[in-house]
């Protein structure tokens, strides 16, 4: 029982401690864009009105980027883009992992609760077993989630302040019981 103990707080542990990612910041020169994307990465521009276009990178050059886009060939210059941003990529071998870990603690730790797990070496046997099982199970419900889970976008460029500002104005109704009105949001 100890050792399950130990391995619940070992578990947690790592869990809570874990480093947070520090995020680049944008870079604000189509110069350095090369650092950020390669030819054939699918980005997401959002250009100086507020459209967003998705394509893969064709070509990177220091005043312009080169699209194939669902229109076709585009090329946009430094003055029509506002922010660009991307999806990192994330393989399964990450959900694989901590899936057969979570799996395996479970496993190990369910053999606790069964009185036929004696502290002789059956019961670490069968502890080790259900461990294994467990860890399978979990490797496949850890793929089957991170599969289904997409990272979330990150801008990787910023077009300098001087560029257009990016302005939206958002009207939606609100109905209740008591009100009716409109709510109105400015971005800027």
């Amino acid at each position: 029982m100890r050792f399950a103990v130990a391995l619940i707080i070992g578990f947690a542990a790592v869990l809570c401690l874990a480093a947070p990612a520090v995020a680049q910041e944008p870079v604000k020169s189509f110069d350095l864009l090369d650092t950020r994307l390669k030819p054939g990465d699918t980005i997401w521009v959002t250009d100086a009105q507020g459209l967003e276009i998705k394509g893969k990178v064709q070509s990177l050059s220091p005043g312009s980027l080169r699209l194939d886009s669902t229109g076709g060939s585009l090329e946009l210059g430094t003055d029509r883009v506002a922010s660009i941003s991307t999806r990192p990529k994330d393989g399964l071998r990450n959900g694989v992992l901590w899936g057969a870990l979570a799996g395996f603690v479970g496993g190990a730790l369910s053999c606790g609760a069964n009185p036929q797990c004696a502290g002789d070496e059956a019961g670490a046997g069968m502890a080790a077993g259900l461990g294994i099982v467990g860890a399978g199970v979990g490797a496949i419900v850890g793929a089957v989630v991170d599969g289904a889970m997409k990272p979330p976008k990150i801008t990787v460029y910023r077009a300098p302040s001087g560029a257009p500002a990016q302005t939206r104005v958002s009207v939606a109704p609100m109905v209740g019981p008591r009100a009716k009105g409109l709510a109105l949001s400015f971005t800027f």
